[in-house]
């Protein structure tokens, strides 16, 4: 693999699974530069159609998933493994759903059952998006509900 710092090759230093065997984290050093680097390997399984709430089809997008993931643990203390772990647990989710089209619906709320016992803060925020809070008093009753459930 060309080192991402001087495209020069490098070598493989050491290799750990994740995810309980489902990504391969590969450490590497440049034999140019010597500098070091990580890479992720991960079986691209998740091959469904997600459908909008418009009707609009669009394909799974892992990288999406964690955008907004990232964008909702913003400044919380939550690690981009445990982001990571999390997604791979929804996509576990969605293969099992076993179907060609999945409503975007059904990624979101496995994405808020996990996040509600992880990040209440991080729950609220991805929840204000998903569920395009229009006003202020939607937003109460979602955190009145996830206070009820304490």
């Amino acid at each position: 693999m060309r080192c991402p710092y001087c495209t020069g090759e490098s070598a493989v230093i050491d290799t750990r699974e994740l995810d309980n065997g489902e990504t391969i984290r590969r450490r590497r050093r440049c034999k140019h530069c010597d500098r070091r680097f990580t890479t992720y390997e991960r079986v691209e399984s998740v091959n469904v159609m997600v459908v909008k709430k418009n009707g609009d089809r669009e394909p799974y997008d892992r990288e999406k998933l964690l955008r907004g993931l990232r964008v909702a643990a913003y400044k919380r203390p939550i690690s981009a493994d445990v982001i990571d772990t999390l997604v791979t647990e929804v996509e576990a989710a969605l293969i099992a759903y076993d179907a060609l089209e999945v409503p975007s619906s059904v990624i979101g709320e496995q994405v808020m059952e996990r996040l509600r016992s992880l990040d209440e803060v991080a729950y609220i925020r991805f929840a204000s998006v998903y569920r395009s809070f229009s006003d202020l008093g939607k937003l109460r009753e979602a955190v009145e509900e996830l206070m009820e459930k304490e």
